[in-house]
């Protein structure tokens, strides 16, 4: 199981009529009709009418496609991070700006169901996809620090999010009766509290 930003937000939510739009859901369509490694850049040219050259204006490889818009869910993170209330505990900062990114993956969650099925059936994306996690976590992590949350707690609440939204996505995507994802990431983390919560008996 692999977690899309995502995905995942506002870069990749619509399918926009210019050339990179069109280009990402040929790409996206020839992934699942006939797996990643099959589909070439000149089919996906071809299927959005465009030429190969265009493609690569748009996208550095045909993985880019999966992954372009990275930086942009990471600068909403931050930004969330960042936006917190002063009295905003570190998990709670961060409970805040994962939400949020859930929140942007919601608005076409049929494309994020998708891209995580391409991902999960080839084992390069899904090595892209954690490398992609871990720089996700590593900038939630310095905008905690920047709020004057040193370390080890800030690096610790960034990773805990970070495998907070990795279960919540794994449930959403695999239980069609599961709320919208920024819900299902509520609900885990309310259900992490609780756990920390517990107290051993005497």
């Amino acid at each position: 199981m692999t977690v899309t930003v995502i995905a995942y937000h506002r870069a990749m939510g619509r399918w926009e009529p210019d050339a990179r739009g069109r280009l990402a859901k040929a790409a996206m369509g020839l992934y699942a009709e006939q797996g990643f490694e099959q589909t070439t850049v000149a089919e996906i040219a071809a299927r959005a009418g465009l030429t190969e050259r265009t493609f690569f204006r748009h996208f550095a490889d045909k993985r880019e496609v999966l992954f372009y818009g990275t930086e942009m869910l990471r600068d909403l993170l931050t930004r969330a991070v960042a936006d917190a209330p002063p009295s905003a505990t570190a998990l709670d900062a961060v409970g805040a700006a994962f939400e949020a990114a859930c929140a942007t993956m919601q608005e076409n969650p049929e494309r994020v169901r998708l891209r995580d099925a391409i991902v999960a059936a080839n084992a390069d994306l899904r090595e892209r996809e954690l490398i992609k996690l871990a720089a996700l976590g590593a900038a939630v992590a310095g905008a905690l620090r920047d709020r004057g949350i040193p370390d080890p707690a800030a690096s610790l609440a960034a990773e805990t999010g970070v495998a907070v939204f990795k279960i919540a996505f794994a449930r959403w995507v695999s239980e069609p009766g599961q709320p919208d994802l920024p819900g299902a990431f509520r609900e885990s983390m309310a259900e992490l509290k609780g756990v920390l919560a517990d107290r051993a008996p005497a």
